[in-house]
């Protein structure tokens, strides 16, 4: 069901936002932005025909999500064409995410050049798709996870030319093992670019990665996966991260991914700094069965994606949806949880903080969830879509 109603009332459930939360809250959504809001029976005072009015009792009404890092969903893969792109953000925002980055796999440097050039040209069209994250080419080859090795390489000069060339007005975020020679120089030319760099995929000890934070990346690749370990005598580099305030970690919470007795252990050690993540591949919102991620075949089956004939993990199935109830089933507080999937990874790229909380005059992207957690509705650019 699509309103079509220029206004929209959603009342009685709990407001949530990284702010706080406003308990039996309603907000008033006019002409795409949040024209006001209150508590209890206000809403009736409101004038002017209410338009539609949605019910929200014992639920919540929160901000839309925001994923800076999923390869796809609903059968359909970031990056392919413009129709597939269209088709895995609509997955996605039937489970509560309203903005997006599209993360693309390792490729070689042409094809990589081409997948950015056709992104470009999709968010002429998404507005709410932010651009591209390339998670590759630039990674260790010992922890390239599901990764096809002969499409790494080194961020040589030439190399990071040409991405920074295609990905002109799209390339967001990247990826770097800040070990690899020329690692330093790369991590530099992408920031100075505008580029958020994300330490991942990496046999980094903990001073490299201390020098890449150092150098401008802000950003840790979904932390504790395909990333040297905490140990006694080599911190690594989650030690690093977790002890800089300029760092923002990702996090699948999928239950699959990290325990969630970690993913509540990282919240506590990085308050305000975990961004939520679903590094999730085509088969998100889809069936079981086999897939294609790059060069790889993948096997689906219980939650859990694998490369086929071998147990190393290839992305996720995980919805922002999902997330939440995993973090706060692990205790996370509701509100710190919202803030994962909002404002932080908001911010860490470069958005207005104001524009992902319950405010007058924000845009009016939102998600209401029951009483479970599960989606009900979502209010995209102001337009109530009821699932």
């Amino acid at each position: 069901m699509v309103s079509n109603a220029r206004t929209v009332v959603l009342h009685g459930g709990t407001l949530v936002d990284a702010n706080g939360e406003r308990r039996d809250g309603w907000l008033e959504v006019r002409d795409g932005v949040i024209a006001s809001l209150g508590n209890g029976d206000g809403w009736r005072a409101l004038p002017g025909d209410p338009g539609a009015v949605v019910d929200a009792r014992g639920g919540i009404v929160a901000p839309g999500f925001v994923d800076i890092h999923g390869h796809g969903g609903g059968g359909a893969s970031f990056g392919i064409d413009a129709e597939q792109t269209v088709a895995a953000l609509a997955a996605h925002r039937a489970h509560g995410t309203a903005y997006a980055v599209a993360s693309l796999v390792t490729n070689p440097i042409p094809v990589l050049e081409q997948q950015l050039r056709d992104l470009r040209a999709a968010m002429d069209h998404h507005p709410h798709l932010w651009g591209a994250h390339l998670e590759g080419p630039f990674l260790a080859p010992a922890r390239k996870g599901a990764h096809a090795p002969q499409h790494l390489c080194h961020p040589t000069s030439d190399v990071v030319s040409r991405l920074l060339e295609a990905g002109a007005g799209v390339l967001r975020q990247i990826t770097i093992a800040p070990e690899l020679p020329g690692a330093d120089e790369a991590i530099e030319r992408f920031v100075d670019a505008g580029v958020v760099v994300a330490v991942g995929h990496t046999s980094a000890d903990h001073d490299t990665a201390q020098r890449a934070f150092d150098r401008g990346a802000t950003l840790v690749t979904h932390a504790f996966n395909a990333i040297n370990p905490i140990e006694s005598r080599a911190p690594g580099p989650l030690v690093a991260a977790f002890a800089d305030p300029r760092v923002t970690l990702e996090l699948i919470a999928d239950g699959v991914h990290v325990d969630p007795r970690l993913l509540a252990f990282a919240f506590r050690m990085a308050p305000g700094r975990i961004a939520l993540i679903t590094d999730a591949m085509s088969a998100a919102g889809s069936d079981e069965g086999q897939y294609t991620l790059g060069d790889l075949t993948v096997s689906v089956r219980g939650g859990r994606v694998v490369v086929v004939g071998t147990d190393t993990l290839a992305g996720s199935v995980l919805t922002q949806d999902q997330a939440l109830r995993v973090v706060t089933g692990a205790g996370v507080p509701l509100t710190d949880a919202i803030a994962a999937l909002t404002t932080t990874p908001a911010c860490v790229m470069g958005r207005d903080r104001a524009d992902h909380v319950l405010r007058e005059g924000a845009p009016a992207n939102l998600v209401v969830l029951d009483p479970n957690l599960a989606v009900t509705a979502v209010v995209a650019r102001g337009v109530l879509q009821g699932l």
